[in-house]
């Protein structure tokens, strides 16, 4: 799974390096890395319904990896924006940050993510004990959220995409507010 999810970035190496990123390759890596920021992060809201509806308690082991590639192409995506289109403008940066909605809202999903990738370790669980773990990685539905609007307000006209993504979203989440089936345990006597 980790090899499947840098394929995007391999891909986007590749296609840099034969110079076959359209006519505005900034915009390009920015899209691709934003896009696959958003199916990551579908990926990890869904290993909880998915579990639940296979009985397959294995995809929880995923749902780490798949969190911290997020986070990855969360960084790339806002690293691209940052070093690539604005080259370091500290102020533009700012201005763009405080001006423009939707660059407000995809900081801050970024600053919400990082402490969940900062305390995605087993270590990090212990130290804060497994309820208030939870709790603070509960922020991950805040993310999507704003991840949602941040891809909404970025698409100047077609916002098919972004209704693709929120319609799958919301059937995540809705499949999470769907009572747990019981499995019938038979005693043989």
């Amino acid at each position: 799974m980790f090899a499947a999810a840098l394929v995007p970035a391999l891909l986007l190496v590749l296609d840099f390096a034969r110079d076959a990123l359209g006519t505005n390759p900034i915009e390009e890596i920015t899209h691709r890395t934003g896009k696959t920021t958003i199916v990551l992060l579908g990926l990890t809201l869904a290993v909880t319904p998915v579990r639940r509806l296979t009985g397959w308690n294995g995809l929880v082991k995923l749902r780490r990896m798949l969190g911290l590639l997020t986070y990855f192409y969360a960084v790339l995506h806002f690293l691209t924006w940052m070093v690539l289109d604005l080259f370091f403008d500290w102020g533009a940066i700012g201005g763009d940050i405080v001006d423009r909605p939707y660059i407000t809202v995809g900081f801050t999903a970024l600053l919400l993510l990082t402490p969940l990738a900062v305390t995605s370790t087993n270590g990090w669980i212990r130290r804060l004990g497994g309820k208030r773990w939870q709790r603070l990685h509960r922020l991950v539905y805040a993310v999507a959220l704003l991840a949602l609007v941040h891809f909404f307000w970025s698409q100047k006209k077609d916002v098919s995409e972004p209704t693709i993504f929120a319609t799958a979203f919301a059937a995540l989440l809705a499949a999470r507010l769907l009572p747990v089936p019981r499995r019938r345990i038979i005693l043989k006597a």
